[in-house]
């Protein structure tokens, strides 16, 4: 195995025989139960989810029963209005994980209805689930789940979601809004200075009531240009990056260090799970401000770092021995059989639901829409030992989601990758995360990775 090193160690509070933890992707569940069908097709799979001391993942859809449901689809989706029935939270908790993520763009797709049901499934469910709550507080705190061999705490936050769906705290009489733990980020476009400054040239001739007072103070303080509702940056502020940048807000940094610290202070080991989406689904490099965010996790005691939303892999860093995981891309991503569809999303693809049948309105998403590729359907899962020496033993299991398949009901569901895929993912992983300095040793099919203390 490879061997990685940082210039700070320290050991884990977990029994002697240690710890083993799991991580998928996102879960993004249809109508109907996976995990008879996992038990016939993908068992290994299944026992090492069930296998392990703790396993996690991140769930990105609302779980409802329709028959007695008070809510309804928010008119801005996270992309689109995802859903399973009640049956959703038994069915992951029979695959064995035990600690869901949920802060993401997909919470509030059936308002705050659907949050709370979703919670209600997943606490019946008996998943222990974070980054969503009743209030701010509630969303950004640690949850926990105590094991024989030590306890494991889980933090939850996005950086990608509807602007409806950020929880606050009450304020006075001013009561709580119920949401997800999102970290409010400011985006800019970086172009050259003498790109800027033509673009200041243009907005200054323009007369002044065309560009609104308090874009105008926020250009004065951040050196920026605002024109058409885009800010624009000069290059020399983003590190050289020219195109999207963003900035997470202060005070939601401070707000995810601390709530790390606590768990790290209540918990054996910490896990962090990031979703983000920027700056697109179709990079497979992470924005630069998750790496900050990664790294501030684990300066506060953060055992591992989750990342998950663009529904591809992302490189693997490896920072002061801790595993940074920039997205382990998508675990469960079936589409093809979800279930009810909203007018809005026949809408987007431009059929008739009178002419055509749900299964061919989703297939048609499928074949033109943004995740027709094999990309989205390719991933790993990843199993760590947590010694109680201080070293971290990583395997990396390729998957795929039975992309090439004539059975439709199967699309989007993972098993093992055969000798090919596993080639063709790892390769790729190895790659990418060569850029942090990451070694990853292949063999039998899988990617290995060694922390020593």
């Amino acid at each position: 195995m490879s061997t990685a090193s940082a210039s700070t160690a320290s050991t884990y509070a977990v029994s002697d025989t240690g710890l083993t933890l799991a991580a998928v992707g996102d879960l993004v569940l249809d109508d109907d139960v996976l995990t008879p069908r996992l038990e016939a097709t993908s068992p290994e799979l299944l026992g090492l989810l069930r296998g392990a001391h703790v396993t996690i993942g991140n769930f990105e859809t609302t779980a409802i029963d329709f028959d007695r449901f008070a809510g309804w689809p928010e008119a801005e989706p996270g992309g689109s209005w995802l859903v399973t029935s009640e049956r959703g939270g038994a069915d992951v908790r029979a695959m064995g994980i035990d600690m869901v993520s949920r802060a993401n763009n997909h919470a509030t797709d059936w308002g705050v209805a659907g949050l709370r049901s979703t919670s209600a499934v997943l606490d019946e469910a008996g998943l222990v689930h974070a980054g969503a709550g009743e209030s701010l507080t509630a969303a950004r705190a640690p949850r926990y789940l105590t094991t024989r061999r030590g306890r494991v705490a889980l933090v939850s936050a996005a950086t990608r979601y509807q602007a409806m769906s950020l929880a606050s705290d009450p304020f006075g009489i001013v009561p709580a809004r119920p949401g997800i733990n999102g970290l409010r980020t400011t985006k800019w476009f970086g172009v050259r200075p003498d790109e800027l400054r033509s673009l200041a040239a243009i907005r200054d001739s323009l007369p002044p009531a065309s560009l609104h007072h308090t874009a105008r103070k926020a250009d004065a303080r951040d050196g920026s240009v605002t024109l058409g509702g885009t800010a624009f940056i000069s290059s020399e502020a983003t590190g050289g990056q020219v195109g999207p940048y963003w900035k997470v807000d202060d005070e939601d940094i401070t707000a995810l260090r601390t709530s790390v610290r606590q768990a790290k202070q209540s918990a054996d080991v910490v896990a962090v799970a990031l979703h983000t989406h920027e700056p697109g689904n179709y990079s497979a490099e992470p924005p630069p401000f998750l790496h900050d965010l990664a790294h501030a996790a684990v300066d506060e005691g953060a055992d591992v770092v989750l990342g998950h939303g663009p529904h591809q892999l992302r490189a693997i860093e490896v920072y002061r021995n801790r595993p940074i995981f920039y997205s382990l891309g998508n675990f469960i991503f079936m589409q093809n059989r979800q279930f009810p569809l909203t007018r809005e999303a026949w809408r987007r693809t431009g059929l008739d639901p009178s002419r055509h049948t749900p299964g061919e309105m989703l297939e048609q998403k499928r074949l033109k829409g943004p995740f027709s590729d094999r990309v989205w359907y390719e991933s790993v899962a990843v199993s760590l030992s947590f010694e109680n020496q201080g070293a971290v033993d990583i395997t990396i299991h390729p998957l795929t989601l039975t992309f090439d398949t004539q059975h439709h009901s199967d699309r989007g569901t993972p098993r093992p990758a055969d000798v090919t895929a596993a080639h063709r993912i790892l390769n790729r992983l190895r790659t990418l995360s060569e850029a942090y300095g990451t070694e990853i040793l292949l063999g039998n099919g899988q990617g290995c990775i060694r922390i020593d203390r």
